[in-house]
């Protein structure tokens, strides 16, 4: 698919004049990360994450479209006289509330990505939104808060046009297949890593010549069969820093631009979708590990080579990786790390480990946590609604 095919094109259509919809939207983590983009939210390579479950963005989105605002006003006027009073379509409508607080700093990032995508969803600027959004999870540590948050409305978003489009006598019912790459290409225009959150549990997001479907514009789930091996795979996240990070992802990413090393990283990573995609395939542990491992030191090698250079990895972050290396020599195990672009470790491994790593990571690791904090995750299945739109 291409871009013009995610532009909204019905005329005339029957707007819903008010209600809610809510989305619960998982994070996902970069096995193979991509690092350096160019307008309007392109990768410089391709990327694979597994879709995480427990930590997720609850986002309800409540609507009310401003005709129907203007018509309560002059009812609460004259209760006998309803004016029709002509409206200023010209500007974004909207309130954003986190974790029950009404967030104005949230509030220029939000109008930004409904600028970017009116051009596909032209109705926006009819309506009066109030946004209310949760995390299970610290915001802004490194775990792609902006990823979670930024797919659930995208999801509200979508949901509310395909109510719109069945409303309309709509001849061509919308598919799930077309609202979850719309729903993904809307994502990427608010955080790029936004559309891997969409689907699951292994999504391919950039353009690869051996990934079939794969595209810059959306995620797709991973085209091919994935082996037992990776079934149920866990994710333990570390929090050695809850705080916000050092580095934007926006900040960190046009740092590539002139990167002495960005054309070499890029070949590299196209090299390692390749190898992974072969990996999820044959289920080799032991190659899986490695080229994780790698992909993560690379990743932050970037950001330590980069002018102006950052260190966004922790001395209790190094800790947890020398433990994990030395247990896994010590007992054969398949466990792993990867990492964000922050301080926290995502400890990686397969179920049937799932006892021994627990009590290593209890025994080991937590100690070097903030407060002892860790979440236990594992692969998910992608996004849920869990309200439908009245």
């Amino acid at each position: 698919m291409i871009e013009t095919d995610f532009i909204f094109k019905k005329e005339n259509v029957q707007k819903i004049t008010n209600g809610s919809v809510t989305w619960k939207t998982p994070s996902n983590i970069a096995l193979v990360k991509y690092w350096g983009k160019q307008e309007p939210q392109i990768p410089k390579n391709p990327s694979i994450s597994f879709t995480l479950d427990a930590c997720f963005t609850l986002t309800t989105l409540e609507y009310k479209l401003k005709k129907q605002m203007v018509a309560e006003r002059s009812r609460s006027h004259n209760q006998n006289k309803l004016i029709s009073t002509p409206l200023n379509h010209q500007k974004f409508n909207f309130e954003i509330y986190f974790e029950g607080e009404k967030k104005e700093g949230f509030k220029p990032k939000i109008q930004k990505f409904f600028e970017r995508i009116e051009k596909y969803v032209p109705f926006l600027k009819e309506y009066k939104f109030i946004i209310k959004s949760r995390n299970s999870f610290p915001h802004s540590s490194g775990i792609a808060s902006s990823a979670s948050g930024m797919s659930a409305l995208a999801l509200c978003v979508m949901s509310l046009e395909k109510l719109i489009t069945e409303r309309s006598g709509n001849e061509v019912e919308m598919t799930d297949a077309y609202f979850n790459k719309k729903a993904s290409f809307l994502a990427r225009l608010g955080s790029g890593s936004a559309c891997r959150s969409i689907e699951g549990s292994v999504v391919v997001w950039g353009k690869h010549k051996e990934i079939k479907g794969s595209s810059d514009l959306f995620g797709i789930k991973f085209p091919g069969e994935i082996h037992v091996n990776f079934k149920n795979y866990h994710d333990t996240i570390l929090l050695v820093d809850e705080g916000e990070k050092q580095v934007s992802s926006t900040v960190g990413h046009q740092l590539m631009n002139n990167h002495p090393f960005a054309e070499q990283r890029f070949l590299q990573a196209n090299k390692n979708i390749l190898k992974l995609s072969k990996i999820f395939q044959n289920g080799n542990l032991k190659e899986f590990i490695t080229l994780v491992e790698s992909e993560a030191l690379t990743l932050h090698a970037m950001m330590m080579t980069s002018n102006p250079y950052f260190m966004l990895m922790k001395p209790n972050t190094l800790k947890i990786i020398n433990k994990i290396w030395k247990f896994r020599a010590e007992t054969n195990s398949n466990i792993c790390f990867t990492l964000d672009a922050g301080a926290n470790v995502h400890v990686l491994f397969p179920e049937r480990e799932k006892e021994i790593v627990h009590n290593f990571i209890i025994d080991e690791l937590i100690q070097y946590c903030q407060e002892n904090h860790y979440i236990c995750d594992r692969i998910g299945l992608g996004a849920k609604q869990l309200k439908k739109d009245n």
